[in-house]
């Protein structure tokens, strides 16, 4: 099957995988398009390596998964002019404005944990990404498997936030991160570019998503997105917003060891 090779991404890890001998042509061949499917499902994180990769790969590689969808906020810059539906450019330039204080560390981008597009309704099923830029340093983009999560919580906190429904808006100014928030945190500028996000989105209603659900094989998933919730449906009081509060302190302390950090490569794209 054009030499595909499949290897775990980390022994510790329960999910993640790693597959080299992937080709543009490949991706046309039916047996290859339902292996990676099964993978995907198997894994829930795949990283290519070896590729040669460019826009229409990444886009070709996309349709493996699921029909195409276009990013929701029409802010947001796409790639190409819009040639390939869906590919987008997520950019932070050395001197452009927006910082964030980390403890004793100044960074010039950060992101918290989420899932992609919470704050819209409709959700992807996944996003395939790759590198154009790579920083001297950072520049990784963390991942963590919600099954895990789920396991990480104690009974009872599993047992509080099961059932419930998490309430989400588009919020990338960093300043306004209210659940979780990371001990010496601060947002010291935010990037202007996120005012236009955010006006599109302003009259728009919530999004809302069950915080746990359940897999066609039986796995609970936690699938809570601290950045950009705005509270839990029917429980926006001290109570309500005290247990989301503490399911995302929970999140930030179980994926310290439970997380995977990709350092990229220009060979690379990840889904």
């Amino acid at each position: 099957m054009y030499g595909i090779e499949v290897d775990a991404l980390r022994s510790d890890l329960q999910f993640g995988a790693r597959i080299r001998g992937l080709t543009h042509e490949a991706l046309g061949e039916e047996a290859v398009r339902a292996r990676l499917q099964e993978l995907f499902e198997e894994h829930g994180l795949l990283v290519f390596e070896e590729l040669a990769p460019t826009p229409s790969m990444q886009v070709d590689l996309s349709t493996i998964f699921g029909p195409l969808k276009d990013h929701p906020s029409n802010a947001t810059p796409r790639a190409g002019q819009g040639e390939h539906l869906g590919l987008i450019e997520m950019r932070h330039e050395p001197d452009s404005p927006g910082a964030i204080r980390l403890g004793d560390e100044v960074l010039a981008s950060w992101l918290p944990w989420h899932f992609d597009h919470c704050y819209n309704d409709a959700l992807n099923r996944g996003g395939v990404l790759r590198a154009l830029e790579i920083p001297p340093e950072g520049g990784r983009t963390g991942f963590v498997d919600g099954i895990a999560l789920y396991e990480a919580l104690s009974p009872d906190l599993r047992e509080r936030i099961e059932g419930e429904t998490i309430l989400y808006a588009m919020d990338v100014f960093l300043g306004n991160l209210r659940f979780g928030r990371p001990e010496g945190f601060e947002s010291i500028a935010e990037n202007p570019v996120a005012t236009s996000v955010m006006a599109e989105y302003a009259s728009r209603p919530r999004a809302m998503h069950p915080a746990v659900w359940t897999r066609a094989s039986g796995e609970k998933v936690l699938h809570v997105s601290p950045w950009m919730a705005k509270g839990i449906v029917g429980r926006e009081d001290a109570e309500g917003d005290a247990l989301l509060d503490e399911v995302a302190r929970a999140i930030f302390r179980a994926a310290e060891s439970l997380s995977y950090f990709h350092v990229w490569k220009h060979d690379q794209m990840v889904i």
